[in-house]
């Protein structure tokens, strides 16, 4: 029997795999391990909080045998998911992944600085972009068309919820990723000073 690849909701079974993939493509689309000490400080930034916060706004590329091997993942509303993140999120993993003192010194220390400052997510320049998303595939399932069924079942779900428009960021050395979000269909927000990333955005709708 074929077993098919699709694209359905999380399941809080699915955690252990969404911290794997997170930590396999964290460094510019590759893996993260041999660049930090710990990096589950990865998927306790930008992967376990939105699972746990908005679960209904998750959904993993199913292998076709009950295993994620990819996701997208994000919220509706960055200026509410960010005080949540600060009061509901961060008190459960700040122990695990302290905030550095001072200037961060490490890799690690540079995630976890990112980690302590949920309030960096929102800025004037994405007002009009109110929802944001994370979007990760473990490397043998990218370039198969999954990336695009993914971020099209997002979409979708954002615009039935009224949602107008999405924003994302992404390491601007991370050329690979660029030209898949340009495919679809999304463009360059200026923000002023934006260091090492990129701020991307497009309407909810389909175009």
């Amino acid at each position: 029997m074929t077993h098919i690849p699709a694209v359905r909701p999380y399941h809080p079974d699915d955690l252990p795999a969404l911290d794997d993939i997170c930590i396999r493509t964290a460094h510019n689309g590759e893996d993260s391990r041999p660049f930090y000490t710990d990096p589950g400080v990865f998927p306790a930034t930008f992967a376990v909080p939105y699972v746990h916060l908005e679960p209904e706004l998750a959904f993993v590329l199913d292998n076709g045998e009950g295993e994620a091997v990819g996701y997208i993942l994000g919220t509706a509303d960055t200026p509410r998911f960010a005080a949540e993140f600060r009061a509901k999120w961060l008190p459960t993993v700040a122990d695990s992944y302290p905030a550095p003192e001072g200037p961060p010194r490490t890799p690690d220390e540079e995630i976890a600085k990112l980690l302590h400052d949920p309030e960096r997510m929102v800025l004037p320049e994405l007002a009009a972009y109110p929802a944001h998303l994370h979007i990760d595939l473990l490397p043998e399932w990218q370039g198969k068309g999954h990336g695009r069924a993914l971020m099209r079942t997002f979409l979708r779900a954002l615009h039935d919820a009224g949602v107008p428009a999405v924003h994302l960021v992404m390491a601007t050395t991370n050329t690979r990723a660029r030209a898949f979000y340009d495919r679809m269909g999304f463009h360059e927000i200026e923000v002023p000073e934006p260091g090492a990333a990129t701020f991307l955005g497009r309407a909810t709708r389909n175009e």
